[in-house]
């Protein structure tokens, strides 16, 4: 590795001692700033915000721009906390098209804040330069420039020497390429918080400087649910019955006295500010680093150079008067950032260190913000966690909370920051939290590749499979907190190692990296090592038969004297079926995207087994996808409140497990150990459910639900099966399944099994910002009764859409993972939100929302007629585009017909 000589690393401690006189400087002039509209409370309003940093000024101005009574209390001055000391970079480019548009949001924001106000935001417009060292590396950037043209973001890949041009300290033999975003910038957060807040009070809003907030005032609905009331803090009482907490480091500590959780670990988060610096100027484009994990940001003539290492200081809380204070520089921690910094540009070296900032900065477990409607408190709204990166992301966020509060739900599929992405257990667990925020953190700015795991946090929520799914070569994933099995080697055993934090805090490294050499055979842009191994799984299925775990699926049943009616109102689908019927329907929000879709079973009461439960009445089963299985909870139960429904959602999710044989063998391999006669389609046809009797010995039997269903498009049947009960059923299936050449498969082989047939993934082609029709998916909404969502939804089967999933193939052997750009007659018409490899079709296979730049609506004659092509790492692909996928367009095999 690369080290400073001795004489530079003298020089650069020596000039670290200088920082305090200028941070308590700078401190002062910032606790001068008061943009208080008085001292006085308000009796009452309609939002109170508890945060003047970026995330509440942004809300403040994002609510009173819509006409929303909103106050805004601040505990010291505005800014204090994190945003005083923020580096204030704006990057365009995410590998992620939501990140995009807030990104997107917030750069428009503040480009036109001055003109709005009359007040400067702060915003200079410099660009920015993404830093190569690898041939993954830039990969990654062309994947990020061609993601970028379907949203006009001008990008181009650089050659070093170029690079150097653009920036002409940098040594161009010290990198292979780099990205350059001319239309990335910085911005001042003094300067833009002031310009938010006089907005802000233009508009109707109150700022309350040194105020705290002591206690968030709660009561009880008529459902016994808790809801805010408001706020009581050293200058009086505030009536409100919404609240956003938008606290920063401070967020975890607000709420914990209501006896709710945040998974939000503080950390020191630190950069230094070079002397002035020959040939730098603020025109010079800022520069990230990733290899090196370094950033640097143009301040005037001189640099401001941080980034994130591994061993970061971790902090179990932030003093609540810690308002413009900072840390003393951990040189220990930092020296890795100069070292990387030199040798990209050696004349830093030499510069010396006019002062460091190292301040608290919140982060978490995956790296994203913690927004949206708190699930326990009705009214108490969040938007706090943004891992330093509140000043790009604060706009466009707080734009979305805005929309959130007043309608319900935000304009973009907003999941990955949604508090609810989290369970009751995550929040709670702060251990967890804490090494997942650690290792969110060392790899900030580690490539992105499409198949990548935490080492962190892991075996946190395991299924009754899991020791079986080990003993028998699964390469483990996590979801949800959940261990699931990716795909199986044959002739391995990896187990997932305690988490080793790099080394650091004195935790010795493993020495077992079984586990992880193995997922370092995923780090590729290209098909990966077990690309054919997982190819074999999925054929298996095709061809035989294939046993998929999918224990950590949500399992709900919701029962009640008004069950029917809050199925009726939750669900797009007929549900007034017959007892046993099995339904895949949808479940939207107000403007008809798609919250959740589940399959719902019409159950009766039973015998009183977890997966067969007493109830008086009507019941029905319902199980979502694991992945987002608390976010489906939330929503169900979050729409029971609103209309006062008297119906109850009973979470069996931890203690039934769940195993699906699919295939064109499956019915023959069950029959072998159950007197159930499957082939009754009386008794079990497609989409239903029953009760029966698994025989596991000659002197045991246990009772098991069973469901016709399948998510690969064949004759399948899924066991839900009591904990104690999973390991008998599992060896005794696998020993039933022996001769029919049964085997273990995982969820890659069984996403791409999905999408070969064309059945949805929520979260990628199925999200909250698409509509079933969009989607393909009208067959879902029936044609009477309300529910939620339903104006949209008959709004667009009237008139038309101006989007439309599609899905294509490729015949070229080239690898998609989502995110390219789909070209239309040589126009780009939108990008894939998912892509997979068909093993049977031998073809990759994606899918996209396809719109016209003229904003009409979408046709199937305009679908079909035009000539497709795909950008995949800078280059045109031809490729062939479906309404729907086209292996088995009638859907035979799934009623078991095979030719």
């Amino acid at each position: 590795m690369f080290r400073l000589g001795k004489q530079s690393v003298a020089k650069f401690k020596e000039q670290i001692g200088g920082q305090r006189a200028l941070v308590d400087r700078i401190s002062s002039e910032l606790a001068k700033r008061s943009l208080s509209s008085g001292s006085s409370l308000p009796e009452s309003a309609d939002v109170v915000i508890i945060g003047g940093g970026s995330a509440g000024c942004n809300t403040l101005y994002q609510l009173t721009k819509r006409g929303i009574r909103a106050v805004l209390l601040e505990k010291a001055k505005l800014t204090a906390g994190t945003t005083w000391h923020t580096a204030g970079l704006v990057w365009r480019l995410r590998p992620n098209d939501v990140e995009i548009k807030l990104l997107a949001s917030t750069r428009n924001l503040l480009m036109s804040l001055e003109e709005e106000t009359g007040y400067n935001s702060g915003w200079i417009n410099n660009g920015g330069l993404f830093i190569s060292h690898s041939d993954e590396r830039l990969d990654e950037y062309k994947r990020l420039a061609t993601l970028g043209k379907c949203f006009g973001i001008e990008s181009q890949i650089l050659s070093p020497h170029e690079a150097q041009k653009v920036f002409p300290l940098l040594d161009p033999t010290s990198f292979t390429g780099a990205l350059f975003s001319p239309g990335d910038g910085v911005v001042d957060p003094a300067m833009m918080c002031t310009a938010l807040t006089k907005a802000a009070l233009a508009n109707g809003g109150t700022v309350v400087e040194d105020c705290t907030a002591t206690k968030i005032v709660t009561g009880e609905n008529l459902l016994g649910v808790k809801d805010v009331r408001g706020i009581v803090t050293n200058k009086g009482t505030i009536r409100t019955n919404t609240v956003v907490n938008a606290t920063g480091v401070w967020g975890r500590d607000l709420i914990e006295p209501l006896g709710i959780h945040l998974p939000l670990i503080p950390m020191k988060h630190a950069y230094v500010v070079s002397e002035t610096m020959e040939g730098i100027h603020q025109m010079l484009p800022n520069i990230r680093d990733h290899d090196y994990s370094i950033y640097f940001r143009i301040q005037g003539k001189s640099i401001c150079m941080g980034g994130y290492e591994n061993n970061p200081v971790l902090l179990d809380r932030v003093p609540g008067d810690f308002h413009f204070g900072l840390y003393d520089l951990d040189y220990s921690v930092f020296d890795t950032h100069i070292q990387g910094a030199v040798k990209l540009c050696p004349e830093f070296g030499t510069a010396g260190i006019k002062s460091t900032i190292c301040g608290p900065e919140s982060f978490t477990p995956d790296h994203k913000p913690l927004m949206g409607p708190d699930p326990l408190i009705n009214g108490l709204f969040h938007n706090c966690g943004f891992n330093s990166a509140g000043m790009m992301l604060g706009a466009g966020c707080a734009e979305q909370l805005a929309q959130w509060i007043i309608h319900d739900r935000p304009d973009l599929h907003m999941f990955a920051y949604d508090v609810r992405r989290f369970s009751p257990k995550q929040k709670k667990a702060l251990n967890w939290a804490t090494e997942r925020s650690h290792e969110a953190y060392a790899k900030n700015y580690s490539i992105v590749f499409p198949h990548d795991e935490a080492l962190a946090g892991r075996n946190f929520t395991v299924d009754p499979f899991h020791k079986q799914m080990i003993q028998h070569g699964a390469v483990m994933e996590e979801r949800h907190g959940w261990e699931r099995p990716g795909y199986f080697l044959p002739e391995d055993t990896v187990v997932v190692q305690s988490y080793d934090w790099y080394g650091y805090y004195d935790y010795p490294k493993n020495t077992n990296t079984n586990y992880e050499d193995t997922l370092k055979k995923d780090y590729t842009f290209g098909f990966p090592e077990h690309h054919d191994l997982i190819g074999e799984e999925a054929l298996t299925c095709r061809h035989d038969a294939a046993m998929f775990n999918l224990s950590y699926f949500s399992k709900l049943f919701l029962t009640g004297s008004q069950a029917k009616e809050a199925v009726e109102w939750i669900f797009t689908g007929d549900l007034n079926k017959p007892i046993n019927k099995t339904v895949y329907t949808c479940a939207l929000n107000k403007r008809g995207g798609v919250e959740a879709d589940v399959t719902i079973s019409v159950v009766e009461s039973g015998q009183g087994e977890l997966h067969d439960p007493i109830f008086k009445g009507r019941g029905y089963y319902i199980v979502a996808g694991g992945a987002s299985a608390y976010h489906t909870k939330s929503h169900i139960w979050a729409a029971i409140q609103e209309k006062a429904l008297r119906a109850v959602v009973t979470d069996h999710t931890e203690e039934l497990g769940v195993l699906s044989i699919q295939g064109p063998k499956s019915r023959e391999i069950i029959q072998k150990i159950t007197d159930f006669d499957l082939s009754d389609e009386e008794k079990l046809p497609p989409n239903s459910t029953a009760i029966l009797s698994i025989q596991i010995n000659p002197f045991y039997k246990c009772n098991v639900r069973i469901l016709r269903v399948s998510f690969v498009g064949e004759l399948g049947y899924e066991l839900h099966i009591p904990e104690e009960s999973c390991n008998d059923v599992y060896n005794a299936l696998m020993k039933a399944g022996y001769k029919e050449g049964l085997r273990n498969a995982g969820y890659r082989a069984l996403y791409s099994l999905s999408s070969e047939k064309g059945y949805h993934l929520w979260g990628y082609d199925l999200r909250t910002d698409d509509t079933p029709v969009e989607a393909n998916l009208g067959f879902t909404c029936r044609k009477r009764g309300d529910y939620q969502g339903r104006a949209a939804v008959e709004r667009q089967l009237e008139n038309g859409v101006s989007k439309r999933l599609a899905f294509f193939t490729l015949n070229e052997q080239v690898p998609i993972w989502g995110l390219e750009a789909v070209y239309r007659n040589g126009e780009i018409v939108g990008h894939l939100r998912r892509g997979e490899y068909g093993y049977t079709l031998q073809k990759p296979i994606g899918q996209a929302y396809i719109t016209r730049k003229d904003g009409d609506y979408i046709t199937n004659e305009y679908i079909k007629s035009g000539h497709y092509q795909i950008e995949i790492m800078g280059k045109l692909h031809d490729a062939q585009c479906h309404l729907r996928s086209p292996f088995d367009p009638k859907g035979e095999r799934i009623l078991g017909i095979y030719k």
